[in-house]
């Protein structure tokens, strides 16, 4: 066994010593060599799409390690984003599920850019290697048929001592040589050209999935942005109306109050203002107010609900308002049972926001609350005999009314309402609703922004939320 070792590494160091003999010969131009000028072309062929694919390997590499560092760090972003972004503010739901939704489309992406663009150039350069190999073993089969040649045709010009035994023997390594050489240079003639051939269809369908991956994901990632944009336009929007503006509680709203106290005294004790009077407004839905409510509009909205009727249909905008819409009013303590038909200075009022009393007029359907801002028409309702019933109605604005069920409720949900009108929505903080939906009743955010008449609740069916009118509602 060691000495098969030992004769194949003689044997070995002696082929490549013979062939670094003849390929230094070569170069010296001592000896000539075999020329095979269509097999060069196709080398050239060979190393140029090599060089090629091994950059377009290398490039894409990078470029993959680049959009997943790109992912990385967009999913960070938007994280913060969601984090800046407060969740009472408009669209906070769906921006984080638009910013899931690029996340996801992030790692599409990256998983077809491995899966569609990277194995399969992975594989096409693979192949070079291996075809290297076999060119490099073609040239010292060359090399070898090159030195049998030149040592045969040595043999026969060395006339003084011709010996036939070795003409014999060099002729049968000459042929020997001559065929491996010719297997490997024709297999290398065939493949040569359809591997270079091949780099067509490679880099149609390497960079159609490459396009197709970056179309895809920019489209719609486009379109997600947009959706991002327009939340916070809406934003831009609301703050600009001052929706999200702090409210303030120093001296800057006492002229407010001072004022709504000048104009109730002067309704409680019964002087009309020089202004002339103005016909009842027709029965609307609520109308929400802009300012936030003072203590005394709290009150009148405490007597004006308790004194409010169950809702009924909304009116039709060309029917007056009903007097007795309101509860007849108290002066100086007396109900309004023990005032007689004729009116007085003390039971009658202007029109200048309050109600004129008159039992003979006919009691038609209720109308929706009136606004909170109507001072007048509830103030006459306040008398020092009414005054700890008003501070205890206050603690109960928003009790949940009766026939509404508190079981099984979801948390954070006060009661659930059933519509029994249409309602189209006046303002973006409003919710639209056909009849019979069920709307979940939940707390203002901020209680300074209660209206009086409205509710705050959550549509089932979508989510939505915003403010609506309680009298287009009945409790379940």
């Amino acid at each position: 066994m060691a000495e098969s070792r030992g004769s194949l590494l003689a044997k070995s160091v002696q082929k490549h010593a013979g062939r670094a003999k003849e390929k230094f010969l070569q170069n010296l131009g001592k000896v000539d060599r075999t020329a095979d000028e269509i097999f060069d072309e196709h080398l050239q062929n060979f190393t140029r799409q090599q060089n090629c694919a091994n950059r377009l390997q290398k490039e894409f590499n990078n470029y993959i390690r680049c959009v997943r560092a790109a992912q990385a760090a967009s999913k960070t972003l938007l994280e913060a984003i969601g984090e800046t972004y407060e969740s009472q503010w408009t669209g906070h739901d769906l921006l984080y599920v638009h910013c899931q939704s690029i996340d996801m489309l992030w790692q599409d992406f990256s998983h077809k850019l491995g899966d569609q663009v990277l194995l399969p150039l992975n594989t096409y350069q693979q192949q070079f290697p291996e075809m290297r190999k076999k060119i490099d073993k073609r040239g010292r089969k060359l090399v070898d048929f090159d030195s049998q040649r030149h040592s045969f045709q040595a043999l026969q010009t060395n006339m003084k001592k011709r010996d036939e035994v070795k003409i014999n023997k060099g002729r049968e390594q000459l042929e020997e040589a001559k065929r491996t050489y010719e297997i490997m240079n024709s297999e290398l003639h065939d493949e040569l050209p359809a591997l270079y051939d091949s780099r067509v269809l490679f880099l149609v369908t390497n960079l159609q999935s490459l396009f197709n991956a970056e179309h895809t994901f920019h489209s719609e990632a486009s379109k997600i942005f947009e959706e991002l944009e327009a939340i916070v336009d809406k934003l831009a929007t609301d703050s600009q109306r001052g929706s999200y503006s702090v409210k303030k509680t120093n001296g800057a709203s006492l002229p407010r109050t001072a004022n709504y106290n000048n104009s109730s005294s002067l309704i409680i004790n019964n002087i009309s203002p020089t202004k002339p009077s103005v016909p009842d407004q027709p029965a609307q839905s609520p109308t929400k107010t802009d300012q936030p409510k003072t203590e005394l509009t709290d009150q009148i909205s405490v007597e004006q609900d308790k004194s409010s009727a169950p809702a009924s249909p909304p009116q039709s905008p060309s029917k007056p308002e009903s007097p007795k819409d309101n509860p007849t009013p108290t002066t100086n303590g007396v109900s309004g049972d023990a005032i007689p038909d004729a009116p007085s200075s003390e039971s009658t009022s202007n029109r200048n926001g309050t109600t004129t009393v008159d039992s003979k007029s006919p009691s038609p359907e209720p109308s929706a609350p009136k606004k909170a801002s109507s001072v007048a028409a509830v103030v006459n309702n306040i008398s020092p005999n009414n005054t700890s019933t008003n501070s205890k109605n206050l603690e109960e604005l928003y009790d949940i009314p009766v026939g509404a069920s508190t079981d099984n409720l979801p948390p954070g949900v006060l009661y659930k309402v059933k519509a029994t009108y249409k309602y189209n929505r006046e303002d973006v903080d409003e919710l639209s609703f056909e009849v019979g939906e069920i709307i979940q009743v939940v707390e203002y955010d901020d209680p300074e922004e209660q209206e009086e008449g409205w509710l705050m609740g959550l549509k089932e069916t979508t989510g939505e939320k915003g403010m609506f009118p309680a009298n287009f509602t009945r409790p379940i």
